[in-house]
């Protein structure tokens, strides 16, 4: 069962907003987030049904901070492609 909260944001950059014109959406996800998970998710919460999903898998980067040694959080992004037309509301810049 997918679960909705393993999604942390939908990521609005330069790169990530000239995708939107062509029908693309970028998702930052948890690193246990599989391409079927998504594709799950979108249709249950969103009622939508993606036509091509692409994934990039981030390693952590290790950080110092006031002399603390720490590591940020592994995650997956997720290239989203939607039928045309189709948008989703909450999304929507």
């Amino acid at each position: 069962m997918a679960d909705i909260t393993d999604i942390k944001s939908i990521l609005y950059t330069e790169k990530s907003l000239g995708l939107q014109e062509e029908g693309y959406i970028v998702i930052q996800t948890s690193d246990k987030m599989t391409k079927n998970k998504l594709k799950e998710v979108l249709r249950e919460y969103f009622g939508v049904n993606p036509i091509k999903i692409n994934s990039l898998k981030a390693r952590g980067k290790r950080k110092r901070f006031r002399g603390f040694e720490g590591k940020r959080d592994n995650y997956k992004k997720f290239y989203v492609k939607l039928p045309e037309g189709t948008q989703i509301e909450s999304l929507a810049v």
